[in-house]
């Protein structure tokens, strides 16, 4: 057994635009973790012709070289190995273990329309019914029917199909599967009786011999392989343990606050709005407000709703930089807080702005599609931006309450977007409710403790999130401007329901 003072994990926390490699030390003691950014770099969505793939051998070679520089700072006590990323994309290996292929991006094009194509063979409902995840294209069901529907030889090559985080893994130890908060973004897998919905692959002609076991988290998968151990030049004996290797399920173990009556925003590329149950929920209600249900840590579910976050004003800063007006986070920030309250607002969540080729243009667009008139200036610009994603969350928080029966009264915002104090205030004020913000690397925190979990170090989730509360600062905003927004809400309301065939 290892004792506490000499856990220390190297967390991957493998984003969309960044990737980040933490050492985390966990300490008995003070029953707290401590994380420490060892190295980071840059992730980036390839185009080749109409496709978009992710680069994974540079992410690998980027790995090799973050488990070296752990191996050194951490003076040889490394302890353990994690890996997280998004959700929804996969790999495919051959029969002798190699990529068969590119690894294409969620936001690659290939799975317009396809949504459509697959409820004539399969209705909607049926899916819902036997997966309970939200419909969104970039969901992987998608994503393999569109090869089924384009005969991609790729599919009959295949032997196996591992989540991102699983293909690590795999080139880490060898170990073959897929984790479970992993399996449960697919749209083809029961998040309840954990298993494979085996019949509407069959449905789809979506080959069912690919999908290996699915394994829990805070499981060790196995020792470094042999020949990253001697590439490395690392000693023997190093393991690696899945976290939540689902970004999401990761950051949400280590949102402190969370409850029956608080709930969770993670804000990132992607706003994640839910709350924490034990049984999945799966009904006609919660299929036409588009909720999912998706695995998290200590035999939890996640039930939520996406709504594009951080995406659209990171790309809102690519298209303002690209007329040469370059501003950072901080001046965005600073510009929203200085300009009046929104006159006009978007849906973030509009087919149009899931990967635009002008963010900027894109809104635009949208406000004229929706007879609005243009933001004056970049800060009146940025603040339609943060007010919609605030009002967005609000309409997701009060469905939450209809489809669960509960009073929720807090929100508890983690990840990076927890640092955006305009956003926190607005989100306060626009919903009524109480707001926590923070730890901000909450992904990185969850990552590093349910190692420590799967070491048999941390016993529960309710220890883990002990373990949090202990190690960082919790931001409160209380609403101060209550009602003021009612009028906003309704308009927002009237807009989205215009160009959306759901109001949710």
């Amino acid at each position: 057994m290892v004792t506490l003072l000499s856990f220390i994990a190297l967390g991957f926390d493998l984003g969309a635009s960044s990737c980040r490699a933490f050492l985390g030390y966990i300490d008995e003691s003070e029953r707290a973790v401590r994380l420490v950014e060892l190295y980071r770099w840059p992730n980036y969505m390839v185009k080749i012709d109409e496709g978009v793939y992710w680069d994974v051998y540079r992410i690998w070679y980027e790995m090799k070289y973050a488990i070296k520089l752990a191996h050194e700072r951490s003076q040889g006590k490394l302890s353990s190995i994690g890996v997280d990323t998004w959700g929804v994309d996969f790999a495919l290996l051959d029969d002798r273990g190699e990529l068969v292929g590119g690894v294409h991006a969620y936001r690659d094009p290939r799975t317009l329309g396809v949504m459509e194509e697959v409820f004539k063979r399969v209705p909607r409902e049926r899916i819902y019914e036997r997966t309970g995840v939200q419909f969104m294209r970039i969901n992987t069901l998608y994503q393999l029917y569109s090869m089924v529907l384009r005969r991609d030889p790729k599919l009959r090559i295949a032997k196996t199909l591992l989540m991102i985080p699983d293909l690590f893994n795999y080139w880490l130890t060898g170990h073959v599967g897929v984790e479970y908060t992993q399996a449960t973004t697919t749209q083809f897998f029961h998040p309840g009786e954990k298993k494979w919905a085996i019949d509407i692959l069959e449905e789809l002609e979506i080959p069912t011999h690919i999908l290996p076991e699915v394994y829990n988290p805070a499981t060790v998968l196995g020792e470094l392989k042999s020949s990253v151990v001697e590439e490395l030049r690392l000693p023997r004996g190093l393991v690696v343990t899945a976290p939540a290797t689902h970004d999401t399920a990761s950051a949400v173990a280590a949102a402190p606050m969370v409850s029956e009556n608080t709930a969770y925003i993670s804000s990132g590329t992607w706003s994640l709005v839910g709350v924490e149950l034990r049984e999945p929920i799966i009904n006609r209600k919660a299929m036409e407000y588009n909720f999912t249900n998706e695995g998290g840590a200590f035999n939890t579910i996640r039930f939520l709703k996406n709504v594009q976050g951080m995406w659209i004003v990171e790309e809102l800063k690519k298209s303002l930089a690209e007329r040469g007006l370059a501003l950072d986070y901080r001046e965005i920030v600073e510009a929203a807080s200085r300009s009046p309250r929104a006159r006009v607002f978007i849906d973030p969540d509009y087919e149009g702005f899931l990967a635009p080729s002008d963010m900027y243009e894109a809104i635009r667009s949208y406000l004229k599609k929706t007879n609005q008139d243009e933001p004056r200036g970049v800060g009146e610009l940025f603040r339609v931006v943060f007010e919609s994603l605030a009002l967005k969350y609000r309409l997701v928080i009060e469905r939450l309450e209809e489809l669960t029966g509960r009073r929720i009264v807090g929100v508890n915002i983690i990840g990076g977007g927890s640092r955006n104090e305009l956003l926190n205030k607005l989100v306060a004020d626009v919903s009524g409710r109480v707001v926590y913000a923070g730890p901000d690397e909450a992904t990185a925190t969850g990552n590093i403790l349910l190692q420590g979990a799967g070491a048999g170090l941390v016993k529960s989730l309710e220890e883990l999130r002990e373990y949090v509360k202990n190690s960082c600062k919790i931001k409160l905003y209380e609403p101060t401007h209550i009602g003021e927004y009612e009028d906003s809400y309704d308009r927002f309301l009237h807009i989205i329901t215009s160009t959306s065939p759901s109001p949710a």
